[in-house]
């Protein structure tokens, strides 16, 4: 017996698609939702060396890596001669860079100076200090347990 065309997708195929979405909608009601957070990534324009004030192992490279993920240029990086700051200090060689209030923010910290020389390479200078960990840190997102 031949049936018509339309026949065939009312007997064969519509209850192999209704078993495949029933499968799916199975599969997926017992996954549960992520929250994915997105931050966006502002790059700033000009130069930024790190200096190592803490006496602290590779709090240089621990924070060129953050200032970077946070759109921070790092030109250069390494140790002070001075390894005693017990908080990050800010300092423009550069007053009219843009980048300076949201390096500060990113650093969580008002020691900001301003010292102009005509022989700076960079726009600003971090000096790291013992306080760098709380700063590098993730913020922790708040949770609802409700």
């Amino acid at each position: 017996m031949h049936l018509p065309r339309h026949d065939i997708f009312r007997k064969g195929l519509r209850p192999l698609v209704f078993a495949a979405l029933a499968i799916s909608v199975l599969l997926l009601s017992g996954c549960e939702e992520k929250k994915v957070v997105v931050k966006e990534k502002r790059t700033y324009k000009g130069d930024v060396e790190v200096l190592s004030s803490c006496g602290i192992p590779g709090a240089a490279v621990k924070m060129r890596t953050f200032l970077r993920e946070n759109g921070f240029d790092v030109v250069s990086f390494g140790n002070d001669r001075l390894q005693n700051n017990d908080e990050t200090i800010i300092v423009l060689r550069n007053p009219e860079w843009e980048g300076a209030q949201a390096l500060a923010q990113t650093l969580k910290t008002k020691n900001v100076l301003t010292v102009v020389s005509k022989r700076a390479v960079v726009d600003v200078a971090v000096y790291i200090g013992k306080d760098f960990e709380q700063i590098i840190k993730p913020e922790q997102e708040e949770t609802d347990d409700n």
